[in-house]
């Protein structure tokens, strides 16, 4: 069984002379107040660090169990699994107290996804708690799973409780949906520049030209990114309007940094992607390499405007309940294409 190595912790196979730091915390009240079965005692703590060290000798391993030590001094903190079943998995962790909201659980938990979809191509991770267990659930989202499930008296009261059983949570990621995330985690890092809006030049494309009627600053309360807005014009007469974002949010993921829409009566003749190429002078001062934009799957004149511009697509996703299109457009899904301004 391979070691897991992330930037602050090296998850390994245990030892049996784990067994101190081992029962520091499976030994420990207040570590399992939110686990439905008793404490640890000595001979449990012993005979479970026998358990995983055998199970991770069994060719094809069904159960991870990883000792979770720090990478700075290799202290032995707290211990984490991976179950399989076909190809769905099952998570979980366990961190002494003394480490707790330093961030080593989120750590942990995005170290277990990436090595279920990556390394043993899993189609399906779930995780469960007590819906008490604030901070469980919490880690839970914060490395993208779903809430799928709550679930009433399907755990036996956790040592909290007065009742005789209590609440659980269920959490789920896809495949797919890890992808996205890493996906959208790459486009994060992408180069931008934005010291304030920049001077334009004049946006002509022969008889196309644009005229810019708004440039909206950052917006940190909406997280919303800069934006210069614009109306396309042929000839004297607004044919349509356009938008850029500068930047990159996890709505704009969804939602494409840049935006179009040419008028009914001037569509068919090509002007959607000669508008878009006019916005590219403008990315490139902002030092941006790639642009996203999305559509729907049945929006067929704005995929062939991604075709003519040599977008790739990229993928099509499920919307988020969160994003405006799911909420006030009623999308579901979009497709993700991507624009390569050095191409």
């Amino acid at each position: 069984m391979k070691s897991i190595e992330t930037p602050r912790l090296i998850l390994r196979k245990f030892r049996h002379d784990d067994f101190d730091a081992v029962h520091s915390y499976a030994g420990n009240d207040e570590n399992f107040n939110y686990m439905p079965y008793p404490t640890n005692t000595e001979q449990v703590t012993r005979e479970k660090i026998a358990e995983f060290i055998a199970k991770a000798e069994v060719n094809p391993i069904k159960n991870y169990n990883w000792a979770v030590t720090l990478r700075d001094g290799g202290q032995l903190i707290g211990g984490c699994g991976l179950d399989i079943n076909d190809n769905y998995g099952s998570v979980g962790w366990l961190l002494h107290r003394n480490y707790w909201r330093q961030g080593y659980g989120t750590e942990i938990g995005r170290a277990l996804l990436k090595f279920g979809f990556e390394s043993l191509n899993l189609h399906r991770i779930i995780a469960e708690c007590y819906a008490e267990n604030i901070g469980s659930w919490g880690i839970m989202e914060k490395i993208g799973m779903r809430r799928e499930g709550h679930f009433l008296d399907a755990f036996p009261a956790h040592k909290k409780s007065d009742s005789e059983y209590d609440d659980a949570f269920l959490y789920a990621m896809l495949r797919r949906e890890w992808e996205t995330q890493t996906e959208i985690a790459r486009y994060a890092l992408l180069p931008i520049t934005f010291d304030g809006f920049v001077d334009l030049p004049e946006l002509r494309d022969g008889e196309l030209y644009f005229v810019c009627i708004k440039k909206t600053p950052y917006q940190p309360e909406r997280n919303w990114m800069p934006n210069y807005s614009f109306i396309i014009c042929k000839g004297g007469e607004k044919i349509g309007d356009a938008r850029l974002t500068i930047g990159f949010t996890e709505g704009l993921y969804y939602g494409g940094q840049i935006g179009y829409n040419i008028d009914e009566p001037h569509r068919g003749n090509g002007y959607a992607a000669r508008a878009c190429r006019l916005l590219a002078p403008i990315a490139k001062a902002h030092d941006m390499t790639k642009l996203l934009i999305s559509n729907r799957h049945d929006n067929r004149s704005s995929i062939r405007v991604c075709e003519k511009l040599g977008a790739k697509l990229v993928r099509t996703v499920a919307l988020p309940g969160w994003h405006d299109l799911y909420k006030d457009n009623g999308y579901r899904t979009v497709n993700i294409f991507e624009w390569d301004l050095e191409a």
